[in-house]
């Protein structure tokens, strides 16, 4: 008896083994998707078997139909396992829903409705499903196998890939690898600069978004300094198409572009000043890299403006990776700021200098010698105040220049280093003459004063100019609102100009019976005009703090 059953089992085992699975439940076989089939291999030849989707592109919660059927029509097959997986990280992903008795939901791990398999071993000719789609998955292409008959099956049968029309920062660290600023914001949020990538079969699923009037481009390199890069770039041009391109950059030139490799569909929008783009790259990234085992890479993410063809130009802003990364490993990382803690302090430096001091400096020397008080330390109040003044522009301009003047970076800015150092030899320049000038009563001292004037002018010209192209650097925001303050400030300074320019022809004229009137209206024109500047000085401190 004992010998019987022993035999039963022994054959059960056996069927169990040959057989495999007829009713289609096979959780075990989600990891692989083969069947147990003892040691039956997958078909080499292409399969006659297609998926078919009922949308290439989807947001979070839609609800795409999926359907396994013959190429020809006339293939029918018995069993088959479906899944949806990740184009990057081959995760499983989504749930399914069944539509018939002849399939049916499988659980892949702890993942619930991961899988659909078949519920018999009936003939087949096609067999749908409905996929919804989760919240933070990537591209995603759905898999299966299926099974003509016990012993010919074809593993691998793949779809098109399906696009995620939304940006998502769900599955950074666990699913892709992310580097944003602020670091963890959401690409959904319209300050937020972000990039994802995720290893793909051939290269690699990359998505960025920020806010840009042109273009938003990653970068791999070897070091913290740009040059020798591998760079892929999405910009817009004047009528807002969008491009994605792939460039090698050889030092701070444009980039040289190549031909760009991707697959899939690419997924691009630019909606209220934030650009965004999602692709599939073909090939390695290529960098003069020498290394072993998985490379590793500084990750660059900058963006900036482009002109109306879609060239870019130079970025305003760039982020770099803290340190390099494994872009196989799904991490998050944090950024080291393009925009140096020296470079804000040179623009904090000169702001004051040409929007405080020297402004007042030189309102005193022209307007108001006849409403400062009385003389102290032997001098006129006026010259007083406008002297030590003016020396504390020219210091605070010394010092911001030497704050960047080691800068490599800073000296690859286009006019605003040029107008800068021209800014900084006339300053500096302007109380050594004015220390030489002649007396008053000298026959030659009208030439000095003509020079004096014209060259205080020339230099107030030339700092506003390189104030408004710095700002133009480090304002990151789509609407680059810091230069529009520095425009508003400086046709601030105009009207005061002009208004203080006819009071003072307008008093040359006139005889005050009350010469405290005079004093007091252009005491008032003063105070009302420091306020103003410091109010614009202020809103663009915390401007450049914040970039």
């Amino acid at each position: 008896m004992e010998h019987y059953r022993t035999l039963l089992i022994c054959v059960a085992g056996c069927f169990s083994t040959v057989f495999g699975y007829p009713g289609g439940t096979i959780s075990a076989a989600c990891d692989s998707m083969l069947p147990r089939h003892g040691t039956n291999v997958p078909q080499s030849s292409v399969s006659p078997y297609i998926i078919t989707v009922s949308n290439t592109t989807f947001v979070p919660g839609d609800v795409i139909t999926v359907t396994i059927k013959s190429k020809s029509g006339s293939d029918d097959f018995k069993g088959f396992l479906l899944e949806a997986r990740l184009v990057g990280g081959n995760g499983i992903t989504g749930t399914f829903n069944t539509l018939d008795s002849n399939t049916q939901l499988l659980t892949c791990g702890s993942q619930v409705s991961a899988a659909v398999s078949h519920t018999n071993r009936n003939v087949k000719d096609s067999i749908t499903v409905s996929w919804t789609a989760p919240q933070g998955a990537g591209p995603v292409r759905f898999r299966a196998t299926v099974l003509k008959d016990f012993s010919t099956f074809w593993a691998g049968v793949e779809s098109d890939i399906i696009a995620n029309l939304q940006m998502s920062n769900a599955a950074c660290g666990s699913q892709k690898f992310c580097l944003t600023s602020p670091i963890n914001c959401s690409p959904n949020d319209n300050s937020c600069v972000f990039m994802s990538s995720v290893p793909s079969s051939n290269g690699y699923v990359f998505e960025m978004s920020g806010p840009t009037s042109g273009y938003v481009a990653i970068g791999f390199s070897d070091d913290q300094q740009m040059g020798n890069d591998d760079v892929y770039i999405c910009t817009k041009n004047s009528s807002e198409h969008i491009l994605v391109q792939r460039a090698y950059t050889t030092g701070h030139v444009p980039p040289t572009l190549q031909n760009t490799s991707t697959v899939g569909p690419i997924i691009s929008s630019y909606i209220d000043g934030v650009l965004r783009c999602s692709f599939i790259t073909e090939g390695e990234i290529s960098i003069q890299q020498q290394s072993t085992g998985h490379p590793t890479y500084y990750v660059f993410l900058v963006h900036g403006p482009s002109d109306e063809t879609g060239q870019i130009q130079k970025h305003t802003r760039t982020l770099i990776s803290s340190t390099k990364v494994d872009l196989t490993s799904f991490v998050t990382v944090g950024t080291q700021s393009g925009i140096s803690s020296a470079v804000i302090g040179h623009g904090a430096l000169m702001l004051i200098a040409w929007m405080t001091t020297g402004s007042i400096g030189m309102i005193m020397a022209r307007y108001m010698k006849n409403a400062a008080g009385k003389p102290f330390l032997g001098k006129a109040a006026w010259f007083q105040v406008h002297f030590y003044l003016m020396i504390l522009t020219v210091i605070l301009t010394l010092i911001a220049f030497i704050m960047v003047f080691a800068s490599i970076a800073a000296w690859r800015s286009g006019p605003h280093p040029v107008l800068g150092c021209i800014v900084m030899t006339l300053s500096f320049l302007q109380p050594i003459v004015a220390f030489f000038r002649p007396e008053p009563k000298s026959e030659r001292r009208f030439i000095f004063n003509l020079g004096h004037r014209m060259n205080a002018v020339v230099i107030k010209i030339l700092a506003v100019a390189a104030i408004f192209l710095g700002l133009k650097l480090v304002d990151s925001t789509p609407t680059q609102w810091m230069p529009k303050v520095m425009g508003a400030f400086f046709a601030w300074e105009l009207l005061f100009y002009i208004i203080l320019e006819i009071n003072m022809r307008l008093n040359r004229k006139e005889t005050y019976e009350v010469s405290g009137k005079k004093m007091q209206a252009e005491t008032v024109a003063l105070v009302i005009f420091i306020c103003g500047n410091v109010a614009f000085l202020i809103s663009l401190l915390v401007g450049i703090g914040r970039s």
